[in-house]
């Protein structure tokens, strides 16, 4: 109590801040004691039972992925309580409960993330039965606590009914903010604990590095991220990209490749993807082993079975994405490989970005996403 009105003593920015980081850890206090005691919401996890359900946290258990998964592991011989957040949700869930972890195994983070993770010491050793089948420079760099199992873009869609000439359409993303046309006709965030919000933000901060600069970006770099924002439409918290462009809300916004796919379909919109010169951001998603479950044999069985070939290639032709499995390549979904391979990977520095993220991401909820 007496910190909290330490706190609200603060001004401005500093306040915010620490109301921020004292509201985090609340709730993530109290929502990790909610799990521990079975009270989870729907939306967190399905309480399977049995002594061997696996708590699996991901980001990549949307769009019809978490009912598959849950299915073809049933098949596999496994129970599984998904818990489905963004990206950096999910990272920060994990840092708070490591001292008591709830989860089991994590998978579809980064590497970013995972890197986080590893030097938090959350995750535990594990060589899967399928590490000689994929790059492991792709995944921990000392090839011990996470591995990589698939490969995809982070990229800037439009609605291609609204830019039937390609020319008039959105060629990269500064020509969001520094072009008059696309001025309120685009989506922009309105929290940034996804992902894909962060890995957009990197591939612009990136572009505008200065060790000198505030947090290692250039003046130029944070005007443009406040004109980004200042720009754009902020995110409907429920409401997909699709649905605004569907509406006429908005003609352009973030996705990923998988994401475009399905979403597509589900909304009837037709879109196109940006292949800018300088690249995108292509992210690699990790699993990895959760240091301290108590069910550490099922849980290694698990990331054996959900890298395999045999599963990673389904995965990819059930849901357009491109696994690092060489051996799943060959039974992959072809329209995901050829999509994935036309773009030009952004140059970036991953571990720059991943010592800076967190301070990037909490600069502009405080400057640019409350003010």
């Amino acid at each position: 109590m007496w910190e909290l009105l330490a706190a609200l003593g603060g001004k401005g920015s500093e306040r915010k801040k620490s109301m921020r980081k004292i509201i985090t850890t609340t709730v993530a206090v109290l929502v990790t004691g909610l799990i521990a005691t079975g009270c989870t919401s729907p939306a967190s996890a399905g309480n399977t039972g049995g002594a061997k359900s696996l708590v699996v946290y991901s980001n990549s258990v949307s769009d019809g992925r978490g009912d598959w998964l849950k299915k073809e592991a049933d098949n596999a011989g496994f129970k599984l309580q998904l818990v489905d957040l963004g990206g950096g949700d999910i990272r920060n869930r994990l840092l708070a409960e490591k001292a008591n972890p709830i989860a089991d195994v994590t998978f579809g983070l980064n590497n970013v993330y995972f890197e986080s993770l590893k030097k938090d010491h959350v995750l535990d050793a594990y060589t899967p039965s399928w590490a000689d089948k994929v790059d492991a420079s792709a995944g921990d760099p000392d090839g011990k606590e996470f591995w990589p199992i698939v490969r995809e873009p982070v990229m800037l869609v439009y609605n291609k009914a609204v830019y039937a000439n390609p020319g008039q359409a959105p060629s990269d993303w500064p020509d969001l903010w520094t072009k008059e046309q696309f001025a309120k006709r685009y989506e922009v965030p309105s929290d940034l604990g996804g992902a894909t919000s962060q890995m957009v933000l990197a591939g612009i901060l990136s572009r505008y590095r200065d060790d000198k600069g505030d947090l290692g970006v250039s003046k130029a770099g944070w005007d443009a991220v406040k004109a980004y924002f200042h720009n754009g439409v902020p995110a409907v918290t429920g409401t997909d990209l699709y649905a605004q462009m569907a509406s006429g809300k908005v003609d352009a916004g973030q996705m990923w490749l998988a994401g475009k796919a399905t979403r597509e379909e589900q909304y009837k919109v037709s879109t196109e993807a940006v292949h800018p010169k300088v690249g995108v951001p292509v992210i690699v998603q990790q699993v990895g082993l959760v240091k301290g479950t108590k069910k550490s044999t099922e849980a290694k069985r698990f990331i054996d079975w959900i890298g395999s070939a045999k599963v990673q290639a389904a995965w990819s032709r059930q849901f357009q994405t491109v696994p690092t499995n060489k051996d799943a390549l060959a039974q992959a979904d072809p329209s995901a490989v050829s999509a994935t391979d036309s773009f030009t990977e952004q140059d970036i520095d991953w571990p720059f970005v991943a010592q800076r993220l967190d301070q990037w991401v909490e600069k502009i909820e405080l400057d640019y996403l409350s003010s």
